[in-house]
């Protein structure tokens, strides 16, 4: 396993296991315990995702020692006041069985994610968080988020992968030294992802998938990555990328196939933040 450090000095696996869109306790339950006998040591999860507990659970039924598990979790829009994160804050903790979080993330930066924050600091004040953060956050909001708080946030979960690069937000990120993390390494399938011809091609030489090519893309540029799988061989698969690396050429060719936006959400489209203000779990 290859680590980043945040700048508060904890380490962060560069690889992770993302529980989003699994449907149901057990099914949760037994996916995690799959990664975490494969050699997973971050879980990523979130309120939205409704599967705290079958995480919390895992964890416990895998008889890993805590402290070596990095967990990550996020809090929802509806929370987002001081009072509001901090208690959401404490019902996760519950909800996953754990004295402390590793990490938690506001999901979005919307809401009153200002004083959702303070109320993160707090809590990681207190040595309830290890490290907090921001998800979706474009360039302009990350930085100003950085110039505004007293705690900046050590890592920013945004969409990142060949398709939508982002360069500008890593640049933003390594700019206040913020960790940048990538949800939907693969596109969630869309176009064509797991047939691309350069994936596919780069690959080859490798004997490796496009899948592990764009995984390995994505940790050489400094990026954790957490993929997500129910099916064990995938799991496996998806943690296979630390015995090769890709060539200078290999990345370049993979830079062509950004198109500059993403096919999954638009955060700059009114509707969809009405969405997101509506969701209630």
């Amino acid at each position: 396993m290859e680590y980043k450090k945040l700048y508060n000095g904890i380490k962060i696996p560069m690889l992770g296991f993302g529980v989003y869109q699994i449907s149901g306790y057990e099914e949760t339950k037994n996916a995690v315990l799959t990664a975490l006998k494969t050699g997973y040591r971050l879980i990523d999860t979130a309120q939205a995702y409704m599967n705290e507990k079958a995480v919390g659970d895992a964890v416990k039924e895998s008889g890993i020692p805590r402290e070596e598990i990095f967990i990550t979790t996020k809090l929802w829009i509806k929370d987002f006041s001081y009072e509001g994160a901090i208690k959401a804050a404490e019902i996760s903790m519950e909800r996953l069985g754990a004295d402390y979080i590793d990490l938690m993330l506001l999901h979005q930066p919307m809401g009153d994610y200002i004083n959702a924050w303070r109320g993160l600091e707090k809590i990681y004040k207190d040595g309830r968080l290890k490290a907090i953060g921001m998800a979706n956050c474009y360039p302009h909001v990350l930085a100003d988020i950085c110039e505004t708080f007293e705690i900046k946030p050590m890592v920013n979960q945004v969409e990142m992968h060949p398709f939508f690069q982002q360069q500008l937000n890593i640049d933003t990120m390594n700019e206040y030294n913020v960790v940048p993390e990538a949800w939907a390494p693969f596109n969630e399938g869309l176009h064509d992802f797991f047939k691309n011809p350069v994936l596919t091609e780069i690959g080859s030489k490798y004997k490796k998938t496009a899948a592990q090519v764009a995984l390995r893309w994505n940790i050489q540029r400094g990026v954790v990555v957490i993929p997500k799988s129910v099916h064990e061989d995938r799991i496996k698969q998806n943690f296979d990328v630390f015995d090769f690396s890709l060539t200078q050429e290999d990345m370049d060719r993979i830079k062509t196939l950004d198109i500059g936006h993403s096919e999954i959400v638009n955060h700059f489209d009114p509707q969809w933040v009405k969405l997101l203000h509506t969701i209630k779990f």
